[in-house]
């Protein structure tokens, strides 16, 4: 019997399907220091963000025949290393698009009405209710902003999806394609399609309210690239910890050149900076793009996909 090790857990659906078509899925954790003796064990691992595959591991794990990430990135995975070792790697890059895409714009909304500040200073003893009825009296309306999305990929056209449909403007950069489709789907069974076309980042930038960033890593934003920034501009990042410099995001919040940040991602999690996450400017997350019950669903489909796909052939 193949034996699929779920280190970082996998969704009910995908190990029902799993063992229904006769796999054995383990989902009790290895630590990560003990991989390296136990994963031998097992023909295929999946991880999600905890779990590293590097090249030690691989040259650890000779009976290794498939490497599956439930999730967009893979980034924590020596994936071209593994393919050079005959060891293929999957990912789930559409199962999570929407729920990524939800999140910014929860973000947003929090924002730009202050509701990340206002509920937590409000429930608190002490809360003056009149003076925070003043205080964040300023919010904005998204209708009629502009959205620059760096990266188009799914995830991308996701938040473009949400954002046309908000009655913003969209302009999306992305080094890797001119133009792309936008299709809305209405609750009737309607669509309405929008080809956009791509733009420079640095064009970009200087025309931007809202700021989102999909793309699988790098040093994308920094201090340099905010300067060309709007005053007020509010921006987001659920990609990967460390594309927009921390410290030059801290610059600018303080200045208040930047209104406001979205952070699902951190350089150090699972301890981000602790004045990033106590700045009055800074809406958080923990790292919780994908998950909704319906993403990890997805991801569960998509990784028993890749599985029996791959041991079928």
């Amino acid at each position: 019997m193949i034996r699929i090790l779920a280190n970082d857990g996998i969704a009910d659906n995908g190990k029902q399907l799993l063992e229904d078509a006769g796999f054995e899925v383990v989902t009790e954790k290895i630590p990560q220091d003990q991989l390296m003796t136990k994963l031998n064990d097992y023909d295929a691992i999946i991880v999600r963000s905890a779990t590293e595959v590097r090249k030690e591991l691989i040259d650890a794990t000779p009976n290794l025949k498939a490497i599956l990430r439930g999730g967009v990135g893979i980034d924590n995975i020596d994936h071209e290393y593994a393919k050079s070792k005959g060891i293929p790697t999957y990912n789930t890059p559409a199962a999570s698009s929407q729920a990524v895409a939800e999140l910014v714009f929860g973000h947003f909304f929090s924002l730009s009405r202050f509701l990340h500040r206002s509920n937590r200073e409000l429930t608190k003893a002490g809360g003056d209710f009149n003076k925070l009825k003043k205080a964040y009296a300023e919010g904005r309306q998204l209708r009629g902003r502009t959205l620059v999305i760096i990266g188009f990929g799914r995830i991308g056209i996701a938040a473009a999806r949400i954002g046309l449909g908000l009655g913003m403007k969209v302009i999306p950069v992305d080094t890797y394609k001119e133009q792309d489709t936008v299709q809305l789907d209405f609750y009737d069974g309607k669509t309405m399609s929008f080809t956009l076309e791509t733009v420079p980042l640095e064009e970009a930038l200087g025309q931007a309210d809202y700021i989102t960033i999909h793309v699988p890593g790098g040093d994308l934003i920094g201090a340099d690239e905010i300067a060309k920034m709007k005053d007020g501009v509010i921006i987001a990042n659920t990609s990967r910890g460390g594309v927009i410099n921390e410290d030059a995001l801290l610059e600018g919040l303080n200045s208040g050149k930047i209104a406001g940040a979205a952070l699902d991602v951190f350089v150090d999690e699972p301890s981000p900076r602790r004045d990033l996450l106590d700045h009055s400017r800074v809406s958080v997350s923990p790292h919780i793009g994908a998950a909704t019950e319906e993403a990890q669903d997805n991801i569960g489909v998509e990784l028993f996909e890749h599985i029996r796909d791959h041991f079928a052939g």
